[in-house]
């Protein structure tokens, strides 16, 4: 099992998340138990799973004697989002370079959910159209905020390097050591793909402990299924490689799903609508539209077309993202 105390890294989350049975939910899936690892219980920010990596990549920064960070990301990124909170709480200064990804321009996604906290977590946030020039503006304000006497660090989109996916190899771990303690054992591990580095994450913390890449899998929901595992097994090598680990990793090792994006990203589909409200209506429990909407409706379609047995137990990763919610009011209206 991969040593991650060598690893710079500032605390963000209060001890291991929970792992919790749906068992409403359960009750109609045919003897299929569906299990949650509960990364949206977190205490920053809104919670949610990218404060694993920003745990990694603050870590870094502060290594690095950084006191400012910058990241990229869509108007409603929850990466940003979080970037903007640990920060607050570590005590750096953010800026976000936020791009119009998806063609939206209503009051609620343009003003409300994430962009909101943006702005009550103190960051700068610099607006974008779809096709701007990002790498300009990123490097503008390097020069800029060095001519002050800033020291900047650059996170990378969703979190998603080899240093950010240490926090899902630690997630890996994390999941070992709680499904033995629960005497649980799970034919799969589930999550939502949009930068890749969850899974990545995930498949090198598990390829590292000889459970296997496959173990995870992902539902994509921002390139199509073929770009999202080639992303996906570049970083998780580049992962591993950070690690120190040889083990090595196949394209066949990498599962990604590419069936619930929909129209792309940002999108809704019904499949999403339909798992939001079940989950929520059923559970008491809230998934993003973007991310983990879509991946709850790909688990759910899997177990009606009979992919799990009866009495397989499958862990879905709630990712957080519940304040993206409210910038998608009209799609549930």
């Amino acid at each position: 099992m991969a040593d991650l105390s060598r690893f710079p890294r500032v605390p963000l989350l209060e001890g291991p998340t929970p792992i919790q049975e749906l068992k409403r939910l359960n009750a109609t899936l045919g003897g299929v138990r569906i299990f949650v690892k509960r990364d949206d219980f977190t205490a920053i920010g809104g919670g949610g799973n990218k404060l694993r990596k920003l745990e990694f990549l603050l870590g870094d920064a502060k290594a690095q004697a950084a006191d400012t960070v910058i990241t990229v990301g869509a108007r409603q990124s929850n990466h940003a989002r979080l970037t903007a909170a640990a920060c607050a709480h570590a005590g750096f200064k953010c800026e976000l370079v936020l791009l119009r990804t998806v063609p939206r321009e209503d009051a609620d996604y343009v003003n409300n959910g994430n962009i909101l906290l943006d702005d009550l977590f103190g960051a700068t946030v610099h607006d974008l159209p779809k096709d701007g020039d990002v790498a300009g503006l990123v490097a503008q304000r390097f020069e800029a905020l060095a001519r002050e006497g800033r020291k900047v660090y650059f996170a990378p989109v969703g979190g998603s390097s080899a240093v950010g996916c240490l926090g899902y190899v630690s997630c890996a771990q994390e999941i070992e050591a709680q499904s033995e303690r629960m005497g649980l054992k799970f034919a799969n591990v589930i999550t939502a793909n949009g930068s890749s580095g969850t899974h990545a994450g995930l498949a090198a913390g598990f390829a590292a402990s000889g459970r296997g890449a496959a173990f995870s899998k992902s539902y994509a929901v921002y390139y199509d299924a073929e770009k999202t595992r080639g992303i996906t097994l570049t970083i998780a090598r580049d992962t591993l490689k950070h690690l120190g680990s040889d083990v090595a990793l196949a394209e066949n090792d990498i599962l990604v799903d590419g069936d619930h994006r929909g129209d792309g990203y940002g999108i809704p589909t019904d499949g999403m609508r339909a798992a939001v409200r079940r989950m929520a209506s059923m559970e008491g429990l809230l998934l993003d539209p973007v991310y983990s909407g879509k991946a709850f409706a790909g688990l759910l379609r899997d177990i009606r077309a009979g992919k799990y047995r009866r009495g397989d137990n499958v862990l879905f990763l709630m990712t957080g993202g519940a304040p993206g919610l409210f910038a998608y009011r009209s799609a549930f209206a």
